[in-house]
């Protein structure tokens, strides 16, 4: 389990390209939202760098969330 911290993700069309960035790194990954807390939990063997990556890309940058 991942959790990341995106603070420019406010709505649902935002969710909507944060789990399409998401999943472009790993199709089979779980990807829960969190607009209230700007927070998605990712269900994925994936590294932590790739999703960050390609949240960058697609203009949602996240840091990695100390809790996991």
């Amino acid at each position: 389990m991942l959790k990341l911290n995106i603070p420019d993700m406010t709505c649902g069309h935002c969710a909507g390209v944060v789990t399409k960035a998401i999943q472009s790194v790993d199709a089979g990954a779980g990807v829960d939202v969190d607009l209230k807390t700007q927070t998605v939990t990712i269900d994925a063997n994936s590294d932590g760098a790739a999703f960050t990556q390609a949240l960058e890309v697609a203009g949602y940058p996240a840091t990695i969330s100390a809790a996991q």
